[in-house]
């Protein structure tokens, strides 16, 4: 077998894996292995593979019975779903009051991995030159101003205060670009995220991110309000 074919027999496993996800979301019931069957239209010997596969990922899940449920991780993942979409609806409004007060482009990033930071969501300034930063875009955790402050509070237990909340970067990821950013809490005082304002190294003055900081600090502040965090010295 070619590397093509492999890959398309890989795609077609997908699809056939999701589409019993489908069939068990539609129902919302424990279902037998005809059931799904009937439901997804795959052969019995198909279907006891892909669940196999989907059981060592806690996707799915075998009762005493013999019938099959939503595994565990569907829960998470639908916890996952409702926290970034809760972030969006927060944020969005937030990040666009900023980008109208003639800042830099807005942005908030969020923690990916150990090596990388999210661009979650993101909104052009107006000016006619901007950074290449695009929503979905993945990021160096250990480069950028919204990277330190990821790293400065994920899993480290430092305080937030109004002295440690902010960073700036002069052309640490990219030479010609510049950006500063704050942090924003959830409940606990966990980091939830950094909201970034960026764009060309040339328009960072002193005077600009003296003002984009405050302006920063004020929309952080709102964001870890609304979030159910509690702003430093609030």
């Amino acid at each position: 077998m070619d590397a093509n074919q492999s890959s398309e027999n890989g795609v077609a496993a997908v699809d056939r894996a999701i589409a019993i996800l489908q069939a068990m979301t539609t129902q919302a019931t424990p279902m037998a292995l005809a059931d799904l069957a009937r439901s997804t239209g795959l052969y019995k010997s198909t279907l006891l593979r892909l669940i196999a596969s989907l059981e060592k990922a806690s996707l799915i899940a075998r009762r005493a019975d013999g019938s099959y449920v939503l595994g565990p991780y569907a829960y998470q993942l639908g916890r996952a779903y409702e926290a970034t979409h809760h972030l969006v609806e927060v944020l969005r409004p937030i990040l666009a009051e900023l980008v109208a007060q003639d800042t830099e482009s807005a942005s908030f990033h969020v923690y990916d991995s150990s090596n990388a930071r999210l661009c979650l969501l993101r909104i052009d300034s107006h000016h006619s030159t901007l950074d290449r930063i695009d929503a979905g875009d993945l990021l160096p955790l250990d480069r950028g101003a919204a990277g330190k402050l990821i790293t400065r509070f994920r899993s480290t237990g430092l305080a937030p205060k109004l002295s440690n909340v902010t960073a700036v970067s002069l052309g640490e990821r990219d030479s010609n670009c510049a950006a500063v950013a704050v942090a924003v809490f959830g409940p606990g005082n966990q980091i939830v995220g950094a909201i970034s304002l960026s764009g060309p190294k040339e328009r960072f003055t002193n005077k600009a991110i003296s003002k984009m900081t405050k302006q920063a600090l004020i929309a952080a502040s709102e964001a870890t309000q609304l979030l159910g965090g509690h702003w430093p010295g609030s």
